[in-house]
């Protein structure tokens, strides 16, 4: 009898041992799907329009997996790995050739901040698209690059590469550092990448300031490479529980390795939200860029009007309906997305879409 007794208490020890050691562990899958249907103008060479099934008008369709292990002394092991695809084809966000097109970094955490490394969002990205009301729309959203066709997007550093990346949080201060390896034989700043951010939020004010360089690949012929430095600012205000609005601005040069004429341009955006009851948000915003160093003429300045009304069916599952106007000077061609080509001075887009988080 007092051997079962100690068995059974060994036993429980055991398990109660396994239960801390699976609560000091834990991997999460999440994911996104987001779908809709979009009509646009000006979309093809004869100038005629398309309606079509889309995927992440609101926000990118993902799967992921998320975890961590407590390693003791408030010190952590982190990774993410992050998939976009697309729902409409079942396909490759992006890259075909990258499984995890999104994330795929591994990491510590502890009470210096967090760093990882592998593949994920720039620093830029991490700090600035917070302040786009549109909330990182894949469709009607100029904050990553505008919507001017052509060779100019003068955007910013998105999803990157072998970097190392570095955030913090302390007290209202939160700071940011990122560094891509180019991986170039014999010249490190082939290719390579780095930013710097820092944020600000007390009370209802929060403001975020960035800078970040991104290197070109290196001539073969003189070892050049085109040089793209740009820097923002950007600041929110929650007036009411009901009520932000936001601002932001870039500025954006890249010196090109031919030795041609610097591409320049400032880029400005503002808007807001507004909750006109529990269920129904709607979202308003205007992107404007004003180009640069290009012969008189040929600028296109384009400026996009958005706005969003979305409806929340629960605290997951929303249905949304988007539309967006774009506009270009001296006959330049623009598009509403920044991904697609514009076939004209001017397009309209509108998405009916629904999107559900998992």
């Amino acid at each position: 009898m007092q051997k079962k007794l100690i068995s059974g208490a060994v036993l429980g020890a055991l398990a109660g041992l396994s239960g801390v050691a699976a609560a000091q562990s834990s991997v999460t899958v999440y994911g996104l799907i987001d779908t809709g249907v979009e009509y646009v103008n000006n979309a093809g060479a004869n100038g005629g329009s398309i309606t079509r099934l889309s995927s992440g008008a609101m926000n990118t369709s993902r799967i992921g997996f998320r975890g961590s292990e407590d390693l003791g002394g408030g010190l952590k092991a982190i990774f993410q790995l992050e998939n976009g695809f697309k729902l409409d084809t079942g396909g490759f966000d992006g890259d075909a050739n990258q499984l995890f097109n999104r994330q795929s970094n591994v990491g510590l955490e502890g009470s210096f901040g967090r760093v990882v490394a592998g593949r994920s969002f720039s620093t830029t990205y991490d700090f600035i698209l917070p302040f786009d009301p549109m909330g990182y729309s894949g469709q009607y959203s100029w904050v990553t690059s505008a919507g001017a066709t052509g060779a100019r997007k003068d955007g910013m550093p998105t999803g990157v590469s072998n970097l190392i990346k570095y955030q913090g949080q302390f007290g209202d201060f939160k700071l940011g550092a990122m560094y891509a390896f180019g991986e170039a034989a014999g010249n490190n700043s082939d290719s390579a990448k780095y930013g710097l951010g820092l944020g600000y939020g007390t009370g209802p004010f929060t403001v975020a300031a960035t800078f970040d360089r991104v290197n070109g690949a290196a001539l073969a012929t003189t070892g050049a490479y085109d040089k793209a430095t740009s820097a923002h600012l950007a600041g929110g205000y929650q007036f009411s529980e009901a009520f932000k609005a936001n601002l932001g601005y870039r500025y954006y040069k890249k010196t090109l390795a031919s030795g041609a004429t610097d591409l320049r341009s400032d880029f400005f955006w503002g808007g807001g939200s507004y909750k006109l009851t529990p269920a129904f948000t709607l979202i308003g915003t205007i992107y404007y860029q004003n180009i640069k160093n290009v012969a008189a003429g040929t600028d296109a300045d384009p400026i996009m009007y958005s706005l969003r009304l979305k409806y929340a069916l629960s605290k997951r599952t929303d249905l949304y309906a988007s539309g967006a106007y774009a506009k270009a000077r001296n006959n330049q061609l623009v598009g509403v997305s920044r991904d697609d080509v514009g076939f004209g001075n001017s397009q309209v887009g509108v998405t009916l879409g629904m999107q559900h988080r998992f």
